[in-house]
Formats: structure tokens, sequence, C-alpha cells
């Protein structure tokens, strides 16, 4: 028995810590042989080691219905690690899926987004985001789109806005948005002196739901989630553009994200689209845009009057579909001149950023040019010559 015992010491002693440690039921085992040889003693417990402990634990109920209790935990545990890194894997696997595709720039901002939006389904509640960019709103649509029992509804202030809010929740939750028919009465019905955007027509209509969690309620002026400010000053002798009541909004400290679509009144003055917090904060902290002294008061959503679109539509042929081939032809300017705008970042792809020459585009992109409007890319075709026959529309 001493022989044995002291055999068995000496091939555990001689395993190096390491072994010892990934194989703790080897060392188990040596120590049940010598109990069960000398009958003396405590019979010796498997240490398991603290990377499986969790596992082993995890695995202990299962361990007490199963024979051969002897080691068998340490094998146990590890089968459960190996079933969790599955799971994980399946986890990734998931979050990929409803990324693909999504911008490797706004992956990141996506990803929470989706994150919010799967909460909200979970509770059966409402959540809103920040006013987001044209891209950044469609690459999140996408992704929520993929995801099961919810959806998302934009919203700017208007059907024809470019920053929205995206509302997430179950469709159950949010009911139905605006009506196509009043969609198209908004496009259709605009006159030359403006488009008048009527949210209380929309608000009187008999299946608009309650529930304050409808989309439609939080799409409303008394509810809603975007409210319209209205910026007055005598901009005669100094003109302000975009820029110019952008810049001095956020130069008050407000987070982009806050506010939504600039529309320019010319001498007038200018209306914002912003979230209901900032509206009032704007009342007190915007004294003044560039040289000029300005109040401003929110205002119904009915206030805001669209110029109705100008656009120039028209076909163009091209040997390829480089940015600068295509875009100097959409802004009716030499390539040579894009070439240079292109390089000097004023041209953006999508809404985005980084773009150079040789970037190819395709039907449906859209290429805006700072200060001169943007140009969306219709059907593409192919001439008898190998060419690309190019339908474009310029919005002036």
């Amino acid at each position: 028995h001493r022989s044995a015992l002291s055999s068995v010491s000496m091939l555990a002693s001689a395993r190096p810590a390491r072994a010892l440690a990934t194989r703790p039921s080897v060392v188990s085992f040596a120590g049940a042989l010598a109990w069960r040889v000398t009958r003396s003693g405590v019979p010796p417990t498997c240490v398991i080691p603290s990377d499986l402990s969790t596992s082993a634990n995890a695995s202990s109920s299962s361990a007490r219905s199963q024979p051969g209790a002897t080691g068998s935990s340490t094998r146990r545990g590890s089968v459960v690690t190996s079933a969790t890194g599955k799971k994980g894997g399946k986890s990734s696997s998931n979050a990929s899926g409803l990324l693909s595709g999504v911008h490797p720039d706004s992956v990141e901002q996506v990803g929470r987004i989706v994150e919010k939006a799967q909460a909200a389904s979970d509770r059966w509640g409402v959540e809103i985001t920040g006013f987001l960019d044209p891209a950044l709103a469609a690459d999140a649509a996408m992704a929520i789109g993929r995801a099961a029992d919810v959806t998302a509804m934009p919203w700017g202030g208007h059907v024809r806005a470019e920053r929205v809010r995206l509302v997430m929740g179950r469709k159950e939750t949010l009911g139905e948005p605006w009506e196509a028919k009043e969609e198209q009465e908004e496009t259709d019905g605009t006159t030359d002196g403006g488009e008048d955007v009527d949210t209380e027509n929309r608000d009187s209509n008999p299946s608009v739901s309650n529930s304050p969690d409808s989309f439609r309620q939080i799409a409303s002026d008394e509810n809603g989630v975007v409210v319209l400010v209205q910026i007055t000053g005598n901009f005669v002798f100094d003109t302000a553009d975009h820029r110019d009541f952008l810049g001095a909004i956020l130069g008050t400290g407000i987070d982009r994200g806050k506010i939504g679509d600039v529309y320019v009144s010319g001498e007038r003055g200018a209306f914002v689209m912003c979230d209901p917090a900032m509206g009032e904060f704007l009342g007190t902290a915007l004294t003044s845009v560039r040289t000029v002294p300005v109040r401003c008061a929110v205002v119904p959503l009915s206030e805001l009057k669209l110029p109705k679109p100008r656009v120039d539509q028209f076909t163009t042929i091209e040997a390829s579909m480089r940015l600068d081939a295509v875009a100097s032809a959409g802004f009716r300017m030499s390539r040579a001149k894009m070439n240079d705008l292109i390089v000097a970042g004023a041209v953006r792809v999508n809404w985005r950023e980084g773009c150079k020459p040789k970037t190819l585009v395709a039907a449906g992109d859209v290429i805006s040019l700072r200060g001169k409007g943007r140009v969306e890319i219709g059907a593409v075709g192919e001439t008898a010559k190998g060419k690309f026959q190019v339908d474009v529309v310029r919005y002036l």
C-alpha cells in the first residue's frame, strides 16, 4: 500500500503545475485510488481551478443527478464552458447580422440605437433617438427592420424633413404613421407661396390613436417630440445663410443631436426644428445671429411654409460612374473644377464626407455640393457603345 501511495505521489508531484490546473480530473482519480487502497483519512476532493469555477457551479445541479461524481464535475464544467462560448458566438453572429451593410463609420452608433429599440420592444414602450442625419437614419432604420417585434418611424417635423428622430417600439404600440394620402396632399398641394404643413387636420382625424405612446401623438403639436422655433430679425443689411444660423445655435452650447433642419426665410430670419426642451432654451440663449439681434419663439408646426422644390431632370452619358464624372455633369461644371471641390471636401455622397474623385456611385446615391444643392442619381443604363446612360435629378 505504501509503495502504491509513494508511486502516485511521485506521479502527481512530477506533473507540472500547469498540467494540474488544466487536468484536475487525473489528480482527483489518483487521490481517490490512494484513499481506496489505504481506507484512511478523508476522501480527497477535486480542486477546481478559478477559471472553471463558474462553469462548475453552473452545472452543479446536473452533476448531482449523474453517476460517477469523482472527477465528473470538472469534466462537466469544461463542457458548460464550451457551450457558453458557442452561445456567445451566436449572439455575436446575430449582432453582426443586424448590422450587416451598415457603413463602418456608423456601426457603433447604429448598434446603440438597435439596443434602445430592442429595449423598447421588450417592455412594450417607446424609445426616441436624437436628430439623425439622413445617412445614419437610413442605416439605423435598416438594422431595426431586421429585428423582430420592433419598428422605427422617422419624424423631423414634417414628411420631407432630412434630419429626423426615430420613434421606436412595437407596431402595436406606435400604431400607424401618417396616411399616404396626407403625404401626397402635402406634396401636390404646394402653391407658389409655400407649403403649409397642416398638423391640426391630421390630429382631428378620427383614426388617430389617443394613446400617449402612439406615433401620431408623439408627432403632434401638443405633445410632440419636435417643435418649431421661429428666429426673427432684420437681415436686410447683413444677410445670414444656413451656416450662420446653425453656427449661432450651436454656439449656445446645444448638442447637434438636439437640432433638426434649419430653414432660412430670407431677410426675415429662419425656422428651426428642435427638441422641445431646446426650444425653450433658445428663447433666452440665442440673442443674435451675426450682427443682427434676434428673437426666438416656439410656434406651431403649421407655421412652417416650405417652398415648392425646384428640380432639373436630365440624362447624361458618361464613360464611367466615377464621382467626379457624374457630379460634374449633374452640377453642370467642368470635371477639373469638380475634382478640386471633391478634394477640398465640399462634396458628399449620401451625406458622408471623405469621398474621392475615383469613388464609384450608383443608382439611388445622393451627391451634395456645399452651397449648390444636391443631385440624385436615377436609373443607370448602358448604351450600345458600352457607356453609362445616367438619369439625374438635381434639386436647386
